[in-house]
């Protein structure tokens, strides 16, 4: 069995520190491109590493890969796991919190899907 560290943020916001509106709050969390399709690919695969992610994602450069797993992973959706090897090996996932919002990306999908066939 592996042994690594386990990196996620297991503190919730208080409710003083979210935006008022609930879209607002999710806009917040999930509203970047970029983070949608992290997301999108970590749901298709119970964990990732740095590169295979960044690669899978597209267009990303690093700097904005880690800022915003960063910050998912201070959001408490991402997790990192870091293994003791040399060099040390770094797997991403979602929280439970982070594989809740499938609906929602899915709904995006379903929808995209629709424009798509619509197009000329």
């Amino acid at each position: 069995m592996d042994t690594f560290s386990e990196h996620k943020n297991i503190h919730t916001p208080k409710r003083s520190e979210l935006p008022l509106c609930p879209v607002e709050t999710c806009v917040q969390l999930i509203g970047s491109k970029w983070r949608l399709l992290i997301m999108r690919d970590l749901l298709m695969n119970d964990s990732m590493r740095f590169g295979a992610l960044q690669r899978s994602v597209g267009k990303i450069s690093q700097k904005v890969l880690t800022s915003n797993l960063r910050d998912m992973e201070e959001a408490g959706l991402v997790i990192r796991r870091v293994y003791p090897e040399v060099p040390p090996r770094v797997e991403y996932s979602l929280t439970e919190t982070g594989r809740s919002l499938k609906p929602i990306i899915d709904a995006m999908w379903a929808w995209g899907e629709d424009y798509q066939a619509k197009a000329k």
